[in-house]
């Protein structure tokens, strides 16, 4: 099956939610029910179409594209843990939650900040 997602990819949910996440829940086909829900998250953040910017050919910055993946990624990753937690120890789960939380929190900042995007992108 391939990627739903524009610039979030199943590999890195699955890396994110980690080895001890539920097999159905980090499959493919159950990650792409988050993702396309994730992106439109972000956009609404951010303020900004990042989706749309990225097919129509507009954010080639490799740094960029990175920080949005990651961004998205762990966000999935949430989802995925949430959706079968048995995996995890109370305390894993917890531990794993804060860090990908963390995570998507930082990745919203810089790209809500337009000063840091000119940084990424070289324009400073």
């Amino acid at each position: 099956m391939t990627d739903l997602g524009i610039y979030i990819k199943n590999a890195d949910i699955q890396a994110l939610a980690g080895i001890n996440a539920g097999t159905d829940a980090k499959a493919t086909a159950q990650t792409d029910v988050y993702v396309l829900n994730v992106e439109a998250d972000i956009n609404d953040q951010t303020l900004f179409d990042w989706s749309a910017a990225i097919t129509a050919g507009g954010i080639l910055d490799a740094a960029l594209q990175l920080l949005l993946k990651q961004t998205g990624a762990a966000k999935c990753a949430m989802n995925v843990i949430n959706a079968d937690p048995t995996g995890y120890s109370v305390r894993e789960r917890e531990t794993a939650m804060d860090f990908l939380n963390s995570m998507f929190d930082s990745g919203i900042k810089t790209l809500k900040d337009k000063d840091t995007l000119a940084f990424i992108k070289g324009e400073t």
